[in-house]
């Protein structure tokens, strides 16, 4: 198979695998007890949340431990605005589920939320966040990247804006991390939700950087773990995997980024050259590295994800979070897309263990599919397939 669905998960590094082991075998203490096996545990938690903390820019005190993005989220955006009765929460409309449900819910307990909308290109412009916030506005939460279309938000201007206002600010840096550099503190950021799956680590950790003096109030209580903000046995051998993969992602970032960059560009060329009716999704320049999201006219997505797996390669129309709900696209719409265009979409995204030659054949394989499937289209008239 060749993975082109890296944003949706990423195979696990070695030195990531290499991390976890003792931990799934004789190291198997719980971290919060105090004999030698409980100690060695906790050594491996502290030595991964410096990783963390090393990645995104924070002290290790800062960050907090979770099962992933979406817990990260929620602590962050229901732990702030409930510790205010009827606060109000700005958010963007093409955010990522783990953000619109929270603020959902929050509505649901009497919160006022404000969505604020996106350009064509995928790009929130900071001016209409800062217009959003009010008197009584407890939170703002804007994505770092956008997990569908890839586009990179200039996460710098939004904390100036909320700074100026005296507003937290909490990004979703879920897809970004590991990717593009990232710095809480630089960026002006009061809170940070990343994830360990998506950088080569295994699935369910992940960490929300709480800037310091911020307590959100906690979603998850019981034995009072990770400062009180977080309770729950930590899931050691994950955690150990999540930091060296931040670890790895911290050395090769820039190496990388340059070589996936450049076989993203070289796929958007090839269906800009090759392939009629199609165009790229979001901005061209202010995305993610590994990320090229398509529109092909008069194709349905899912039908070329079918025939992309015939061919042996994995690729995905949008969020894989929510694939089972066959649900139009809320980032697209929202961005303004037609339905065609929606209903045509395809997300490819690169990885650092992926090679040129596997970009090329997915290429050939992607002219073929469409051509096939625009062949049988209902669209063809309309479009002139």
């Amino acid at each position: 198979m060749i993975y082109l669905d890296n944003a949706a998960s990423t195979p696990v590094h070695e030195r990531a695998l290499g991390a976890m082991m003792p931990h799934l075998r004789g190291s198997f203490g719980n971290p919060s007890s105090i004999h030698r096996s409980g100690r060695e545990a906790a050594r491996a938690v502290a030595a991964a949340r410096a990783k963390v903390a090393a990645l995104v820019g924070a002290a290790p005190h800062e960050v907090v431990l979770t099962s992933g993005g979406t817990e990260s989220n929620n602590l962050a955006i229901l732990g702030i605005a409930r510790a205010r009765p009827r606060s109000h929460v700005v958010t963007t409309q093409i955010e990522h589920e783990a953000v619109l449900e929270p603020c959902a819910q929050l509505e649901s307990e009497g919160h006022a939320v404000t969505r604020v909308g996106a350009g064509r290109d995928g790009i929130v412009d900071p001016a209409d966040v800062e217009a959003a916030i009010a008197p009584g506005t407890s939170l703002v939460s804007v994505m770092a990247a956008n997990n569908e279309v890839g586009t990179v938000q200039d996460i710098a201007a939004v904390a100036a804006a909320c700074a100026r206002r005296g507003v937290p600010l909490h990004t979703d840096a879920v897809q970004a991390a590991g990717k593009v550099p990232l710095d809480a503190a630089r960026l002006g950021v009061s809170l940070m939700s990343v994830s360990s799956h998506k950088i080569g680590g295994p699935k369910g950790a992940g960490a929300l950087y709480v800037r310091d003096g911020l307590r959100p109030v906690p979603v998850v209580r019981g034995g009072g773990q990770e400062r009180g903000l977080r309770s729950g046995t930590e899931n050691v051998a994950a955690i150990a995997g999540f930091g060296e993969a931040c670890a790895v992602a911290a050395e090769r970032m820039a190496g990388d980024a340059a070589r996936v960059s450049s076989m993203r560009d070289a796929l958007v060329a090839g269906v800009a050259g090759r392939i009629p009716h199609s165009s790229l999704n979001g901005d061209a320049s202010r995305r993610l590295p590994g990320n090229a999201h398509f529109a092909f006219l008069g194709v349905r997505g899912e039908d070329l994800i079918i025939k992309l797996d015939e061919h042996g390669i994995a690729a995905s129309t949008g969020s894989a979070c929510s694939v089972h709900t066959q649900k139009e696209s809320h980032v697209l719409r929202a961005m303004g897309l037609g339905r065609d265009e929606i209903d045509g979409s395809l997300r490819v995204t690169i990885g650092p263990q992926n090679t040129r030659a596997e970009v090329d054949e997915a290429l050939e394989a992607l002219v073929s599919c469409v051509a096939e499937l625009r062949r049988v289209s209902p669209l063809r008239q309309k479009y002139g397939l």
